[in-house]
């Protein structure tokens, strides 16, 4: 969680402002989660009018996540550019192969990149930290190959270090629970389809609904796994609530449901090939 600002922090902000008004004018890709938010508002900060949201709608992005981000960019006057990417439409997509990330995110910021040339903006840029090194992240390489730039990676940003300024700036994102796209929840090799996306959103709106913080309702097939905090496990065994879980989770479609012991974490459908790599 956030802590006290430091100097350095404060000194890494300065050099994020400077970077991105060396832009001269951005459009940031913008899903309203924590490092989006505070690229954006830093970008609004430097840059002003110059400086422009860009969101994708699609059907592995909850509808509650964009209703955030339109909010946000109404609260401080940021124009927003929403556009349609229906991800499932992607040759390749659908087949959910170890480089998913790596076909949508080609596929999706070629689009941005055709808006920012009609706009006449002269960059794209995107909110993933140095945090973001240490997992399987084919989309980083699209990113490179695209030169979209990573003006907090550049600067050397951590996820500690944005939340804390969030927090100092005011941001509504600085405790917000860290946000991955719907088809981050299938098994590699898993047909993705609108059903399931479906059913995956459905389920951990249930569970967001219930009062968990960070949840991950991971599909495998018709079983559902879920992850949350272990801080929280108590609440999700207790009767009541895993009774109105299960009849739920089978209303939305589940044959099976599950919790997952070691609880949440970032990229476990990536621990298969962290496996492969280290053998």
């Amino acid at each position: 969680m956030a802590t006290e600002v430091t100097t350095e922090q404060l000194r890494k902000y300065d050099d994020l402002k400077q970077a991105i008004k060396d832009f001269e004018s951005v459009a940031v890709a913008f899903s309203g989660g924590v490092d989006s938010t505070f690229l954006l508002y830093a970008a609004k900060e430097a840059l002003g009018d110059k400086a422009v949201a860009i969101s994708a709608k699609s059907c592995s992005f909850p509808e509650r996540e964009l209703n955030e981000a339109k909010e946000f960019c109404q609260a401080h006057q940021i124009r927003q550019i929403i556009f349609d990417s229906e991800e499932l439409d992607i040759e390749g997509f659908a087949s959910n192969p170890k480089n998913r990330c790596y076909i949508c995110k080609r596929e999706l910021f070629g689009k941005m990149i055709k808006i920012a040339e009609d706009e006449g903006i002269a960059v794209i840029a995107e909110g993933s930290n140095l945090d973001d090194n240490g997992d399987y992240r084919p989309g980083l390489q699209a990113i490179a190959e695209l030169n979209i730039q990573s003006p907090l990676r550049t600067v050397g940003f951590t996820k500690e270090d944005i939340r804390a300024l969030s927090m100092q700036l005011g941001l509504p994102t600085w405790d917000k629970p860290s946000y991955a796209c719907l088809a981050s929840r299938f098994v590699y090799g898993e047909t993705i389809t609108a059903e399931k996306l479906g059913m995956v959103d459905k389920a951990e709106q249930l569970l967001l609904d219930l009062g968990f913080r960070q949840v991950r309702v991971r599909i495998h097939g018709t079983m559902a796994r879920i992850e949350i905090l272990p801080d929280e496990f108590d609440k999700l065994i207790s009767e009541n609530v895993r009774n109105q879980i299960t009849a739920s989770f089978r209303e939305i479609g589940f044959t099976y449901v599950t919790m997952d012991l070691i609880g949440y974490r970032t990229g476990s459908m990536n621990e298969v090939i962290k496996a492969d790599i280290d053998k």
